[in-house]
């Protein structure tokens, strides 16, 4: 009998995390001889915890090939569940599920703790005998996955559409600016990324000649309140506005913070903004030009816009997403499918694999050498990584009474085969 394949997704979601769904479904059907039925995790590990499988057999093939172009995870869920090695009733219950539903193959679709779940369920089935081959799919709009030098990965899925939300939105942000500057002469704009810049970084994107009063507050930066305030002022007086961005991780201080599962910050569910803190800073220091500063958060906006999706970016998803399928084959488990630059001036992506253990809970930040000497900007070098990312047009949309038109999947459950189960991190104490 030829085994089943399980697919899944976790961590927060992108323009492009269903590209690379689809890239996966498309490529076990290629392989049929090999390839038994394609069941999705409903909300990552918790639907398998949980025994709550899709048959994506019963999906309309048509709905399939529009997985492409809807953005999010709404298709098959996501999660954000943290398994930790004293779980054990959870890692033999997962267990316990691949060998009930004869799984083959599973493909963990996520960022960096993705990717160290996928490794600790692939080493457990081995301790246990169970032949199932693990691999990854990298996914996370922060494109803090990999290491420093970028020889485990160069960018990841959902960082090119992201990037190319800012860059569009700089446009947008600097014409508001320059008509608003007598009575809004700081537009702060606060951008995701936790402890990695950058998505911020990318607002540069939308600015390449360097012609708009912008500055760039990165995490990775050594300024604080003070001397954010100090270099607004300095910009008021020579152009009369300033377009400030702020990373979500540039410290201003306590937030009221409030945590998910892995312990990361969760910002949007947080008592402040770093957004509100710099804007009532500013206002309250005083500004060297009339009007006053103004701040705005998109919060979620920024991973789930698919109008702003980067073409190249939905094809290296899609195109990852197939890779993992071929590694897994070829090469059997513990490893994550990558996406690498080739060398020379013209971009070029190709594709390989990295061990899952290698990418599991990375954290990479942007390189030193990338930002200005005053930490206000980042370099050209970053411009020149970062535009073909977000690539020259915008992809093909389908349309139904002038909205955008995303796959409608049926969500057909599979019969369960065990007892219920409650994860241990959900149960009441």
């Amino acid at each position: 009998m030829k085994p089943t394949i399980l697919v899944a997704q976790s961590g927060g979601p992108s323009p492009v995390i269903n590209a690379s769904l689809q890239g996966v479904v498309d490529a076990c059907r290629d392989f049929p001889e090999r390839c038994g039925r394609v069941l999705a995790a409903w909300h990552g590990v918790e639907g398998i915890l949980q025994e709550e499988l899709l048959d994506l057999a019963q999906e309309a093939p048509a709905e399939l090939q529009l997985l492409k172009q809807t953005p999010c995870a709404g298709a098959i869920g996501t999660c954000r569940y943290k398994l930790s090695a004293h779980q054990e009733q959870d890692f033999a219950r997962i267990i316990e599920v691949i060998c009930a539903h004869k799984v083959g193959y599973f493909f963990y679709i996520g960022g960096n703790d993705s990717m160290d779940t996928a490794h600790k369920v692939a080493q457990l089935a081995k301790a246990r005998g169970v032949e199932l081959v693990v691999a990854g799919v990298p996914k996370t709009i922060d494109n803090d996955v990999g290491d420093q030098q970028f020889r485990l990965i160069d960018h990841t899925p959902g960082y090119g559409s992201a990037a190319r939300y800012w860059a569009c939105h700089m446009q947008n942000a600097n014409e508001e600016n320059r008509g608003m500057r007598t009575s809004e002469c700081v537009s702060v704009y606060q951008v995701m990324g936790r402890r990695s810049g950058f998505l911020p970084a990318a607002a540069r994107l939308g600015d390449p000649q360097r012609e708009m009063p912008l500055q760039i507050y990165l995490p990775e930066s050594h300024h604080t309140l003070a001397s954010l305030a100090d270099n607004v002022n300095a910009e008021l007086r020579r152009s009369g506005r300033c377009i400030a961005i702020v990373s979500e991780g540039f410290d201003v201080g306590g937030l009221g913070e409030r945590r998910d599962a892995f312990g990361h910050v969760e910002y949007g569910a947080s008592e402040t903004t770093v957004a509100q803190v710099v804007v009532n800073y500013l206002n309250k220091v005083g500004l060297a030009a009339r009007g006053q500063a103004t701040g705005q958060v998109p919060g979620v906006l920024q991973r789930d816009v698919s109008l702003y999706a980067s073409r190249v970016d939905i094809e290296e998803a899609y195109e990852v997403g197939r890779t993992a399928v071929a590694i897994a084959l070829r090469d059997g488990s513990g490893w994550m499918a990558t996406i690498l630059r080739a060398p020379g001036a013209a971009y070029k992506a190709y594709y390989d694999k990295v061990p899952l253990d290698a990418v599991a809970n990375s954290v990479r930040t942007v390189p030193a050498a990338w930002l200005s000497k005053d930490q206000l900007d980042v370099t050209d070098d970053f411009v020149r990584y970062a535009q073909p990312l977000i690539g020259d047009e915008a992809p093909a949309r389908l349309y139904e009474n002038g909205l955008q038109r995303f796959a409608r999947l049926r969500r057909v459950f599979v019969e369960k085969r065990l007892p219920a189960y409650v994860p241990e991190c959900l149960r009441q104490s």
